[in-house]
């Protein structure tokens, strides 16, 4: 028999650590860019008895009895995806956007075959060809970077490069880029080598769904993305794609790389859809980077140093050298989760410092404004985080720009008291 007992009569521990970390979740201003705060209605589809059910293959393809329920649940999370983005195709069974790279790379290429991807310490991906990552184990990468006194993407090295090297993918898509993508010359590039263009479009889908950053689709041959970030679902990936590579695609997610989808996160998937496609989704994800533009307009006021100059998106990076030659990445990061502004440490183009030490700050908007925060509060928080920055060494104003970190976001809680039952 399955137990009645509430979570905290199972477990009071993991009750516990909930309830810690919601607390610390409605007192922090939040911009790790790749994070977001989930609604009631998709956390509720996430934790529901679709959980259950093991489901190899695709709706009406399963290995195992017992389907039909949830062959409708992904029929309508595919159309969904479909019907947002404009895709020919959707398969939304991938659990992470790096599993969604892989199944791409399992359909298109063999070991040793080339991708031209934006290098990690540029604004890439680990999965665009980091030597750590299985994609620069297992494939010959061939990366692009920013011009130097721009701080843009160097189109015409793309090209180049592109030329020298006849790479089989030709990769547009970033982790850490303040800029539009230009899918025009990307695609130009492309179809002058016979390349298949993948947009990597995990960070600014919820963007795209929202109407607020040009829509990769109608220009690439297949997006991946996650459904964690912009998009303010939960935790996964989706891949999108035109009819010619759709089997080849599913294939390689089932039986390629993955087993049994997680049918419960496809049913959050498809809520997080469903509340991407009203119009007041337009509204919300406008204010991302009306956000992200107000900081970073404030931070260059203030003498803070922004790559590529500012903003068309929902992150940028800055120079914390321009504040402190001797304060590393790491150090800030930490230094501001403790006083309330939860963000990341991040490598700036060519950083002297490692990986996992860094000169950059990286701030995204979305959780902010999931938060219910505009321009105002957008400014008013780049202000506290440049007045941390430059009194690192001072506790006595460190204490004091906590104190207005935490009433600023005391009034801004993402999960209030009502909701407070269901969340823990």
């Amino acid at each position: 028999m399955i137990s009645m007992k509430s979570l905290g009569e199972i477990d009071p521990e993991i009750e516990s650590l909930i309830t810690r970390d919601l607390a610390r979740q409605n007192s922090h201003i939040h911009l790790i860019a790749s994070e977001n705060f989930a609604s009631p209605a998709v956390m509720a589809a996430s934790s529901s008895i679709f959980t259950n059910k093991y489901a190899e293959g695709y709706p009406n393809k399963r290995y195992y009895e017992g389907c039909q329920i949830v062959d409708e649940m992904e029929t309508l999370a595919i159309e969904r995806a479909k019907s947002l983005f404009g895709a020919a195709h959707a398969n939304v069974q991938p659990h992470s956007g790096s599993q969604a790279n892989m199944g791409v790379y399992l359909s298109l290429m063999e070991p040793g075959d080339t991708i031209l991807g934006m290098r990690l310490d540029q604004g890439g991906h680990l999965t665009h060809g980091s030597p750590v990552n299985f994609s620069g184990q297992y494939y010959n990468i061939v990366a692009y970077g920013l011009h130097p006194e721009t701080e843009r993407i160097d189109m015409d090295q793309v090209r180049t490069l592109a030329l020298e090297h006849r790479p089989k993918v030709v990769l547009a898509g970033y982790s850490a880029y303040s800029r539009h993508l230009d899918y025009e010359a990307f695609r130009a590039i492309a179809d002058e080598i016979g390349a298949v263009l993948l947009v990597d479009a995990a960070h600014f889908i919820g963007l795209v769904a929202g109407g607020s950053v040009p829509n990769p689709v109608p220009y690439a041959d297949i997006v991946t993305a996650t459904t964690h970030k912009a998009l303010r679902g939960p935790r996964g990936g989706m891949i999108l794609s035109s009819e010619e590579y759709a089997k080849v695609i599913d294939k390689a997610i089932f039986p390629g790389g993955q087993g049994g989808p997680i049918e419960n996160q496809v049913a959050a998937k498809a809520v997080a859809f469903r509340e991407a496609s009203r119009p007041e989704f337009s509204t919300y994800t406008d204010q991302i980077v009306a956000n992200a533009r107000a900081m970073a307009e404030h931070m260059v006021e203030a003498g803070v140093r922004i790559i590529s100059g500012g903003t068309d998106n929902h992150l940028f990076l800055m120079d914390l050298r321009s504040i402190d030659e001797d304060l590393s990445g790491r150090d800030a990061a930490k230094m501001l989760d403790q006083i309330g502004v939860t963000l990341n440490f991040n490598s700036i183009p060519d950083d002297p410092r490692k990986p996992f030490i860094t000169s950059g700050l990286r701030i995204g908007t979305p959780a902010m404004t999931t938060q219910g925060m505009t321009e105002a509060e957008a400014s008013e928080t780049a202000r506290l985080i440049v007045a941390a920055l430059r009194k690192h060494n001072d506790e006595s104003a460190l204490e004091s720009v906590g104190g207005e970190i935490a009433a600023l976001a005391s009034r801004f809680q993402p999960y209030p008291s009502e909701f407070a039952g269901h969340l823990s």
